[in-house]
């Protein structure tokens, strides 16, 4: 199996037990030693990811380079363009500006901004930032934001492409309308028929093809004989993620029932222990890649398969040499 019947392969950043610098580096690497298509950013509670894009725009010079996401709530329509145009011009026209609607707990409790009415938020935010990115002076009010007569001093060329997360079927749609890509995650490859339908169904109402559009999945990889020990690891990172209301949902509607129930009650009562083990092994091997480096690439084979066109290799590591193996396990420049 070569590098190609993979689809694209991108690398995600920031990754644990690497400093910004270091990240950076890793970047540099990506793009001129494994020969990796993408760079896609996360943002929870680490690195701010277009900081960080733009340190990686001037250390590499070919790679595309993503958010992967930043919410549309705790910077504004404005700021969020801002950004966007500035990554775009330092990165000569790499950079992809993805967005999501987050969580509860990162919007609420972290940053004290009501989580409420997600898809009014994005769609508004997105309309907003395309006036925006165009060079038009704004003008715009909706029922959950506004914007008057901002424009961008510095308008990006070429346009940087909005590419929107979802979860499930509403917001899929509306990733389908108004996005030029698909953002997605922890899935078992038996829903990503109904998630790309939902996309394409939405795309189809705004008059739009979205057959030929990037689908970008990232992936929880680790490459190991211990797949148990991998199970442990995705439990401690993820029974909190599981447990979120809106993430929960999401579980539910990919065939989780009984697990994702299980996870939230335990999770309610304070029993994390029990949180952790309501995910299941079986649930676990349907929405992480563990395994050998065959078994694993066998796995991302069956998802590019299905219609995801990008993996992005998100390590399930102790360690930053750890780290750096599975990335380089699967660098397409290493024969994978």
């Amino acid at each position: 199996m070569t590098a190609r019947d993979l689809g694209k392969l991108a690398i995600t950043l920031p990754a644990p037990f690497i400093s910004s610098r270091g990240c950076v580096e890793l970047a540099r690497r990506a793009d001129q030693d494994w020969g990796y298509d993408a760079i896609w950013l996360a943002e929870t509670n680490g690195a701010d990811s277009f900081s960080l894009a733009g340190a990686i725009a001037v250390a590499t010079s070919r790679i595309t380079i993503g958010t992967a996401i930043v919410p549309v709530y705790n910077r504004s329509p404005a700021v969020l363009a801002m950004s966007a145009a500035t990554l775009g011009d330092l990165s000569k026209g790499r950079f992809i500006l993805g967005l999501g609607s987050s969580s509860h707990a990162i919007i609420e409790n972290w940053n004290g901004i009501r989580f409420e009415k997600p898809l009014g938020h994005v769609r508004e935010s997105v309309e907003i930032i395309r006036q925006a990115l165009r060079g038009a002076k704004t003008h715009f009010q909706g029922s959950l934001l506004r914007s008057e007569g901002f424009r961008l001093g510095l308008v990006p060329k070429p346009p940087v492409p909005i590419y929107l997360a979802a979860l499930r079927e509403k917001m899929l749609e509306l990733a389908g309308e108004l996005g030029e890509g698909l953002i997605v995650n922890l899935f078992p490859v038996t829903a990503l028929p109904k998630i790309l339908n939902a996309y394409r169904r939405g795309a189809s109402k705004a008059g739009r093809d979205a057959n030929q559009d990037e689908v970008v999945c990232r992936f929880q990889v680790a490459v190991t004989d211990d797949v148990p020990a991998a199970r442990q690891l995705v439990r401690m990172a993820f029974t909190g993620y599981v447990a979120q209301p809106v993430y929960n949902a999401y579980f539910r509607w990919c065939g989780f029932e009984a697990e994702a129930i299980a996870v939230a009650d335990a999770f309610g009562r304070g029993d994390r222990t029990a949180s952790a083990a309501a995910m299941t092994d079986a649930m676990i091997d349907r929405i992480a890649i563990l395994g050998n480096a065959d078994e694993c690439r066998e796995k991302l084979a069956e998802f590019t398969a299905g219609g995801v066109t990008t993996s992005v290799i998100s390590p399930i590591a102790t360690s930053r040499e750890a780290v750096e193996a599975v990335f380089e396990t699967f660098a397409p420049r290493r024969g994978c």
